[in-house]
Order: C-alpha cells, then structure tokens, then sequence
C-alpha cells in the first residue's frame, strides 16, 4: 500500500480528548472557508462544499455546521491565520504541523514548548519541507462508485495514484490538481466522502518501541493544542497496533 497506506494508519491513531474537539477545528475550517471562499453560498463555494462533507463524514450535527456557517457571516467573527511549523521530535522524527490561529504568537510559543519539553526542536518554516510530498485525497465509496467505471475519468482529472481499501476508495493528486479533480468529481455526480491536503513523507524512520511511543506522546500533544489542525511525521507505523 506504501505511503499513503502509512499515512491513513496514522491517522487512525489520533488520540483527540473528545469527538467535540474534531467538531471544533471542522467549524474553524468552515470559517475560514466561508471568509476565503466569498461568502456561504455552497453553490458558488467549492471549499466550503468540500468541507461540509467532511463534517458530515464523521456525523458533525447539522446545527454546528450551521453554527459555524453563522458565525463565520458575523463581523464580530475573528479571522484565522494558517501558519506551519516544522521541528524535529526525539530521535530525529521530523514533524510539520499545520495551525489555524487568531495569534500566531502564542501558536508558536507553544509548539516551541512542546518540542523542547519531549527532546526536540523547532526548526525553521521551509526547513524540512522536502522531506514531504504534498497531495490530494478524495475518498470514494466502492458502494457508491464502480471504479472500473470511472477510473479513466480520474485519471484525466489528475489522479496520480488509485488504492482501494475495504470499501473506500482513495484518489491522489498533486496539490496543485486539487481544484481540478474537485470539478471533475463534481460534473460526474461522484459522490465524495472526505477530501483533504495531506504531506506524505518520502521516506519513513522505523523506531524502537520505546522510542516510538516517546514521539506519539509527544504528537498526542500538538494535536491537543487547540490552534492545531493536522501534524504530518515521517515515523514508521508499520508495527503500531
């Protein structure tokens, strides 16, 4: 399955406190989409479409996504600024976190803290961004698609690579195709469960168990910092369970 089987592994592994706290930075992405995107008119508002879906695949309430909608309308609503940070946790295991914040001071002061407390180190932004290969993710439902059916059609809108996994189907693109397969999927009336910019790491580092767990712990709390959206690492979690 390679890396973005390893990816969709780790993934399962986030250990959020609440379900409430993947609903709070889905209804930060819903604002933020209604401000970049011109307004809350999904038929006009790709990104907001997409993320909408994503809130409904993991059950989000129809009234917080309304909530959301609501707030991200109002003038008194504050603006989110996207920044990402790079470091290296224990062992070498390099780490990109993305956050969504209204201060990105307090943001990095407290990333820095939570590297160096576990034996890391915050790096400059650009620094280990080679180590990843930026890409698309549009998961399809095998119940709902034929991919012999369509396979074709996503490849003309810029899937570079096809996994099946049970029944979801995972589509990848370059970053840049994003838009382009969003359409296609779009036009074609495919239906899509999630999608996502994800950073898959070109090469992953295996560890000791022990060792392992110290850079988890160390993940598990970047992700529980409330500016935090996503943390992408290059950690082997092919002997995790």
């Amino acid at each position: 399955m390679g890396r973005a089987f390893e990816y969709r592994k780790a993934r399962k592994f986030k250990r959020w406190d609440a379900m409430s706290r993947q609903f709070s930075r889905l209804g930060k992405e819903i604002v933020m989409a209604v401000k970049q995107g011109g307004g809350a008119d999904l038929s006009a508002n790709g990104k907001l479409r997409i993320v909408i879906q994503n809130a409904k695949a993991i059950n989000m309430p129809k009234d917080r996504i309304e909530a959301a909608i609501k707030r991200a309308t109002s003038k008194e609503e504050k603006d989110y600024e996207e920044v990402v940070y790079e470091g290296y946790a224990p062992h070498g295991i390099a780490v990109v976190v993305e956050c969504a914040t209204d201060n990105s001071t307090r943001s990095v002061a407290n990333v820095r803290m939570y590297f160096t407390r576990s034996g890391g180190s915050l790096g400059k932004t650009g620094s280990l961004d080679f180590l990843f290969d930026r890409k698309a993710c549009f998961t399809l439902s095998a119940q709902q698609v034929k991919l012999e059916d369509v396979e074709l059609d996503l490849i003309e809108f810029g899937a570079d690579d096809i996994e099946t996994e049970g029944d979801d189907i995972f589509v990848y693109t370059r970053f840049e195709d994003f838009g382009k397969m969003q359409k296609g999927l779009e036009d074609l009336k495919i239906p899509v469960v999630s999608a996502e910019l994800q950073r898959l790491p070109q090469n992953t580092t295996k560890l000791s168990p022990e060792a392992t767990k110290e850079v988890l712990d160390l993940i598990d709390k970047i992700e529980n910092d409330d500016d935090v959206q996503n943390v992408f690492h290059n950690l082997d979690m092919s002997d995790v369970e």
